[in-house]
């Protein structure tokens, strides 16, 4: 539906020239949204894909198996929206302290996003509201470490910025002027908290994410905050017990096609078009999460299967087994951490695992003992391949 422009250009003055900033007006969408029945069996089907997604801790031994993964999975694809190059590999490989040959600074804001995350759902788990207060907190984690520690961590922003292009002239979207920036947010809080009228979740969390990708609060970070703040509105509910839900595949996958939604909605208010974006997003991705999971658990009992064959050496290989479950990638020394057994004895129990195929050793310029579980990895990285409809 065209509802016509969703907010008013003002008129601003900054970095010596004159250009048009967009206010985006306040949620929900007025007039309101029209279901047309094409929209209804995509909303209930993403609300499907979520409620098999969230039972996925029913089948899965320790849910921290998959969930230690996924949030590394998520931070690297959201990361690499914003334009770094590291891969979850380099993430595994950096949390090992063994970094050799990897982006450094790159790895490090995917790092940062882990934490952000982690430090979210910690607030959420105490009672914590979705809050501005909460936003501030989270984009601090998110920037205060790296090369992008003097962009105002954990502070809204108190100039104008803009997206695209070399200034505001010739910027492909300019965000509300700084003085306005407040009521903006303000009036977003209150949609989060249905101070008006009650949103279901995974609706609100569609809306709320465009709506803040408008305001476009910090001065940089913004469009991770953004995606955190879809996965953060769903568990806050209890819509997903944990933050498997990762759609960063999705909108890089779709980007052209991500950023003109969001230009359809402010010029001509066509939400419906991006909310059927969404649910399919949602859909998709929840769908493909719970297809990994399983994956995962067959491989698991292979594995455990290829192990009970063995013999006495089978106890420190299975416990070896179930640390690289949690670990894809590690070291023998990181195991050590974690287990109550000697350096000798896992290094023997990890070659038998490289010997049945389980392992794989990894060079790491002339040190030894750093291994992958491969087809773990494999699994993962194959959602990269796959052709998102």
């Amino acid at each position: 539906m065209k509802r016509g422009a969703q907010g008013k250009y003002t008129t601003i003055s900054t970095v010596g020239e004159v250009a048009r900033a967009f206010v985006p007006a306040p949620l929900p969408p007025s007039p309101g949204l029209v279901w047309s029945s094409e929209m209804e069996t995509q909303f209930a089907a993403a609300s499907s894909a979520l409620g098999r997604l969230d039972g996925v801790a029913a089948i899965f031994p320790e849910t921290s198996v998959l969930l230690y993964s996924y949030i590394r999975k998520e931070a690297v694809l959201s990361s690499q929206i914003e334009g770094t190059q590291s891969s979850l590999s380099d993430l595994l490989l950096y949390e090992n302290d063994e970094a050799p040959g990897v982006p450094i600074n790159d790895v490090q804001e995917v790092s940062n996003y882990v934490d952000a995350l982690e430090y979210g759902m910690k607030r959420l788990r105490e009672g914590f509201p979705i809050s501005l207060r909460l936003i501030r907190e989270i984009h601090h984690i998110l920037l205060s470490k790296g090369r992008r520690n003097q962009k105002q961590p954990g502070e809204f922003r108190t100039s104008q910025n803009w997206i695209g292009g070399t200034r505001p002239g010739n910027a492909r979207y300019v965000p509300p002027p700084a003085e306005k920036l407040m009521a903006c947010l303000d009036r977003l809080e209150k949609f989060l908290h249905d101070d008006k009228q009650k949103t279901t979740t995974l609706l609100k969390s569609g809306l709320a994410h465009v709506q803040f990708e408008s305001i476009h609060p910090f001065l940089d970070g913004n469009g991770r905050v953004g995606r955190l703040l879809i996965t953060l509105l769903l568990c806050a509910d209890g819509t997903l017990q944990q933050p498997l839900l990762y759609l960063s595949l999705f909108f890089k996958k779709h980007r052209n096609l991500y950023y003109d939604l969001f230009n359809q909605i402010r010029e001509e208010g066509d939400w419906e078009a991006w909310l059927a974006f969404f649910f399919e997003g949602i859909a998709t991705t929840a769908d493909q999460a719970f297809q990994t999971a399983t994956q995962l658990l067959e491989l698991f009992k292979k594995d455990r299967e290829k192990i009970n064959t063995i013999g006495r050496a089978a106890p420190s290989m299975r416990a070896v087994h179930r640390f690289f479950q949690s670990h894809p990638v590690s070291s023998v020394r990181q195991a050590h951490k974690s287990l109550s057994l000697s350096i000798p004895t896992l290094h023997a129990a990890a070659k038998q695992l490289v010997k049945l195929e389980i392992l794989k050793e990894l060079p790491n310029q002339g040190k030894k003992h750093l291994f992958s579980y491969k087809r773990y990895m494999d699994i993962l990285n194959k959602e990269d391949e796959l052709d998102l409809k």
